[in-house]
């Protein structure tokens, strides 16, 4: 009897979310040719293969959704209020790290978010030319549960905003999809906005602004949606190219690249390569000599240690809580401390007899050492384990083990390799946080009928820094089905933009 109340509930809920779709396109045949409009729209662009393609790749494969996905004004509201509060965080963090080099901080904060990286990446950050640099595109990964926003990540070198930008254009071109107060070019101005900032402050002189966007070879999945934003920013009247490392030529007189013949002086660099990977890259030297002679402005900058994923843990260390109340003040401190999940640094070393984990417990108990996580129940291990940043395993959501989805055996693998990677690549625990239940139309890629998917959603809005202004672009939503622990990118996941639900 339950199960078909159960069965009876989710049926309802699936006719009330088909019933929000305009009506004059309730008919089967005209959704289905709905989503082949948004499918040849992104395959045109050159950031969709569609199924059963020779050259198909997970990263240009997905299901196509039938409509945005929608949220509330409030929602909104919150989402543009967040970008300032998290940009705040961000600077506050750079500035917690050069205190920590200084003396005025524990030295341990900045010895912890330096472990692996080459020294001299390490000395190049901490030149004093480059102390209050930031990274100008924040993204955050929220997870809406059915408490509230939860931040799992914050994202410095973030891609998808390129395809954020196309999706905006494929819905928006197919029977104006997009409610009125979604804005249609929020990446690309945004972004045009946050690179011409970037130039007139950064002491290049030059007439014009160009703009390269360098790709590197392990960030070649996102090339083509890079390709796509350069071409629009080329159309709303900024000189920007999406080039390879190698395409780069360097003179004395700064970093320059040629286009149909035509030689341009690069002004603004945007880094869409991983700082890790640097020894692989050619020219990096030659990049960031220019950047240090201001001979080109480059965003993000080298700053390894503002990539991390321990800024959670040490967000929620209870010796620096007074820090960040100082700097960031209660109300934000607050409103953080409801969004950013308890983290901890997976660090090896033993501590007194007489301490503890901070704010660790196991069934109220405090815990005193790593080894007491392996006991822990299936249902006890509602953690997650990743890898810190500065390694191939921290993108992409590799390197991520979730606990109650591993057996008791594997849990202790993970914990036992994540704590002996401890001296070259730290990792973190967090706490795992199961996302709200939604319900979806797509496209079956297969046949092109209509079908429903249960599943989980991820929200990651794009923030453009200028300066103290920060704007919020866009928002993708990625929604994948249930079964998946971890959401991200996948063909079996929906992937679409968001759009701002009717007051009305």
């Amino acid at each position: 009897m339950t199960c078909n109340c159960v069965k009876l509930f989710e049926f309802m809920l699936v006719q009330e979310h088909k019933s929000s779709l305009k009506s004059s396109l309730l008919d089967s045949e005209a959704l289905r040719l709905r989503a082949l409009r948004v499918r040849d729209h992104l395959t045109y662009a050159g950031l969709y293969e569609p199924a059963g393609n020779d050259k198909e790749r997970i990263s240009r494969h997905w299901r196509i959704g039938l409509e945005p996905f929608t949220i509330s004004p409030q929602e909104h509201a919150v989402f543009n209020a967040l970008g300032p509060v998290l940009h705040s965080f961000m600077r506050v963090c750079n500035t917690l790290y050069s205190k920590s080099i200084s003396g005025h901080q524990p030295a341990w904060i900045s010895e912890y978010l330096d472990i692996g990286k080459p020294s001299e990446l390490v000395s190049f950050s901490r030149m004093r030319r480059f102390r209050n640099t930031l990274p100008s595109i924040i993204r955050p990964d929220i997870i809406p549960t059915d408490n509230g926003f939860v931040i799992t990540e914050l994202d410095a070198v973030p891609g998808g905003f390129g395809l954020t930008g196309a999706l905006l254009d494929a819905y928006c071109d197919t029977e104006g999809l997009l409610e009125r107060e979604t804005t249609r070019n929020g990446i690309i101005n945004g972004f045009a906005d946050m690179i011409r900032h970037i130039a007139n402050s950064s002491g290049v002189i030059e007439k014009s602004i160009v703009l390269a966007i360098v790709v590197s070879e392990e960030a070649e999945d996102y090339r083509s949606e890079m390709t796509w934003l350069a071409t629009q920013l080329r159309e709303s009247g900024l000189l920007a190219y999406a080039v390879t490392p190698q395409e780069i030529h360097f003179t004395e007189e700064g970093l320059r690249l040629s286009v149909n013949g035509t030689t341009h002086h690069i002004t603004v660099l945007y880094r869409f390569f991983e700082l890790f990977d640097l020894k692989n890259i050619p020219k990096t030297e030659l990049i960031m000599y220019s950047n240090k002679k201001t001979k080109v402005a480059v965003t993000p900058p080298f700053k390894a240690f503002l990539e991390e994923k321990m800024w959670f843990a040490l967000f929620h260390h209870p010796s620096l809580e007074h820090y960040w109340i100082e700097e960031l003040g209660e109300e934000s401190v607050s409103h953080l401390q409801s969004l950013i999940p308890r983290t901890w640094i997976l660090d090896p070393r033993p501590i007194p007899p007489y301490a503890t984990i901070p704010n660790l417990t196991i069934a109220g108990y405090p815990v005193q050492n790593w080894e007491a996580l392996k006991r822990l129940t299936q249902k006890e291990r509602r953690f997650v384990i990743k890898p810190s940043g500065f390694s191939p395993l921290a993108w992409g959501s590799r390197g991520v083990s979730v606990g109650h989805d591993l057996s008791q055996d594997d849990w202790g693998i993970a914990l036992d390799q994540a704590l002996k990677s401890f001296p070259h690549t730290p990792f973190v625990l967090q706490e795992f946080h199961d996302g709200r239940r939604v319900t979806f139309p797509y496209s079956d890629p297969a046949n092109g009928s209509i079908q429903w998917m249960k599943g989980r959603t991820r929200l990651c809005p794009y923030y453009f820094v200028r300066g103290v202004d920060v704007q919020l672009g866009a928002t993708m939503a990625t929604v994948c089905p249930l079964d998946k622990k971890i959401i991200h990118g996948m063909k079996d996941a929906i992937i679409v933009p968001c759009a701002v639900r009717s007051r009305i």
